[in-house]
């Protein structure tokens, strides 16, 4: 699994609550897109529950429709512009029966029926329609054809560990229509913007690229399933990135970053906090260029609040999300734990899809109703240390039949179990300063010529399944050597977080008092989603670092041109 630095995907989501006789429900109003997906699948589902064989026992249908604008800007010109309105169509067809269906898990082996097809953003109902027929009947034939697959498979095969069912029938019915705003974004004001800002980075000659962008967006999902469940809600996103590379003398590649996040273009921050931002990464790239390389260390070290929340989204996140309990094939780090103690008993980790802020920063990993059309919920997976729960879809998995809401997918692929906003709770917080003096005590304990503080990262990558290592890596972007004897803090680079999960867990010793947000875009079995990582800082007794790979081209051997405008921006 992969969470990759926020500034490379455009993200999204909304909410909004009501509950009547199981039911969430909405003011109806009238949506040409959501009346046709309605009259269609009715239509389509009754013809193959009467000729079809094996007949369909569930349907849905889920378009996504995006409306962006972007802008990328490098030294005072621009570079890209784009925009436009996009529809995609997933279809969801179950053969067979609850308990043994064309989804059913089969080792080594993936369940894909939906293609993501394009669909008109024109409400053209014929149009529409013919889309919606067509992609019924291929993933009809698809599912149709997996099932038979299944059932020779499963008389040759042992029994699964786990007998639970393929799918859970008795969720209740989503009925809620709430459009998002439309979106609003000023092409030529921020054109002009984004010249200004990316011209700041002209100041920086050891900068090798560098980009301001701008991206806007509002997107729009349309779901309706056979159950009855109508659902069209939304939310829009836009995001300030900026970005910076450089490279050393020995070949490293270096880089730094920043963003900035809100509901709207309007509500992105002003030009000066923009430029401070700009001269923040710029100055951390042009130190990292003359800092030491880290050698391979095992100790004691303080993550920063983003950095922790990527920690526990890799180390821990995955490893709960329910289709990973039920697949044989996957370590199964955490199956048999529910009830046990797996995390330091002054840890909670709360799942909260609900949650659209959090210190007055908008969360990622938010949203109203997952992709099968079940209402969002918070879910307290860990509880003063103890394991209570899994993420969970509409795939039940043994003592887990119901889904908490988080079936979630990239259009274009199948729906399963996947983080929302991850949420760590302390009840050991201290403030910063006694954490690094406990750090500099750990060290001293420990005989360490140092420990480490990781200021901040761009994303990480873990492992699952039983064939591969069961580990774990996180990539800092800065990072600084903490002394003991009162030295200051050294930055070094080209260090890469490695390790087990099982061990990691037990050496975190305490934490800060004060949550911080990482939003970012993490890639698994059903692409990649928008989430958010909410953590204090945290110290641990050890942790490793590895060399980061590195390349063995040399820095430019020109000199930078020096007929290039400087000082732009101030």
């Amino acid at each position: 699994m992969e969470c990759y630095p926020l500034f490379l995907i455009r993200l999204f989501s909304l909410r909004w609550t009501l509950f009547l006789c199981a039911a969430s429900v909405a003011v109806a109003q009238s949506s040409v897109l959501l009346d046709t997906m309605s009259q269609e699948l009715n239509r389509n589902f009754s013809i193959l529950k009467q000729k079809a064989d094996p007949p369909p026992y569930f349907m849905s249908y889920e378009v996504t429709q995006t409306d962006y604008r972007s802008i990328t800007g490098t030294l005072g010109t621009l570079e890209t512009t784009g925009g436009g309105k996009s529809r995609v169509l997933d279809v969801s067809v179950r053969v067979g029966s609850p308990q043994l269906d064309n989804y059913h898990r089969v080792p080594g082996e993936s369940a894909r029926f939906t293609s993501g097809a394009p669909l008109t953003f024109e409400d053209n109902v014929n149009s529409i329609k013919r889309r919606l027929w067509i992609e019924t009947d291929r993933a009809y034939r698809t599912a149709a054809e997996r099932l038979i697959r299944i059932k020779t498979n499963s008389a040759v095969k042992v029994a699964a560990e786990d007998n639970s069912g393929d799918f859970s029938m008795d969720e209740p019915v989503a009925v809620s229509q709430q459009a998002p705003p439309p979106l609003k974004f000023n092409r030529e004001d921020w054109s002009s913007r984004i010249r200004k800002l990316s011209a700041r980075f002209g100041n920086y000659p050891a900068i090798l690229t560098s980009h301001v962008a701008v991206t806007a967006e509002v997107e729009t999902r349309y779901f309706v399933n056979t159950q009855g469940s109508r659902i069209e809600h939304g939310r829009g996103f836009a995001r300030i990135t900026i970005s910076a590379t450089g490279k050393a003398s020995d070949g490293t590649d270096l880089s730094s970053y920043d963003t900035f996040e809100a509901v709207d273009a309007a509500g992105l921050p002003d030009d000066k906090v923009i430029l401070a931002a700009i001269d923040r990464v710029a100055n951390d790239v042009s130190n990292l260029l003359h800092a030491p390389e880290a050698e391979p260390f095992v100790g004691p070290a303080i993550f920063s609040g983003r950095a922790a929340g990527v920690f526990f989204h890799e180390i821990f996140g995955h490893r709960i999300e329910g289709h990973r309990q039920k697949d044989e094939t996957e370590g199964q780090t955490f199956t048999n734990s529910v009830g046990t103690k797996v995390l330091p008993d002054f840890l909670s980790v709360v799942f909260d899809p609900t949650r659209r802020k959090i210190a007055g920063i908008d969360l990622n990993g938010w949203y109203a109703y997952d992709d099968e059309g079940i209402k969002a919920q918070p879910v307290t997976a860990v509880d003063r240390g103890v394991l209570k729960t899994f993420l969970m879809s509409r795939s039940p998995i043994k003592g887990f039949p119901k889904s908490n809401g988080h079936g979630r997918r990239q259009p274009g692929f199948e729906v399963v179990s996947r983080q929302s906003n991850l949420i760590v709770e302390s009840s050991n917080a201290v403030s910063e300063a006694k954490l690094r003096e406990m750090l500099i005590a750990e060290v001293k304990r420990q005989h360490k010529p140092y420990g480490l503080y990781f200021r901040d990262i761009t994303g990480g990558f873990t492992t699952t399944t039983r064939a591969g290592l069961q580990a774990f890596k996180v990539i800092p972007v800065i990072v600084y050597r903490v002394y003991p004897d009162g030295r200051p803090d050294e930055l070094v680079r080209g260090a890469d977080i490695v390790g087990t999960p099982l061990a990691s867990f037990a050496k975190i010793l305490a934490t800060g008092d004060h949550p911080e947000v990482f939003n970012g875009y993490c890639g698994a079995e059903s692409g990649s989603v928008p989430v958010s990582a909410v953590s204090p800082s945290i110290l641990v007794s050890e942790i490793e670092i590895e060399k980061k790979a590195k390349s063995n081209d040399r820095p430019p051997l020109l000199p930078e041109p020096t007929s290039m405008e400087k000082g732009g921006g101030q």
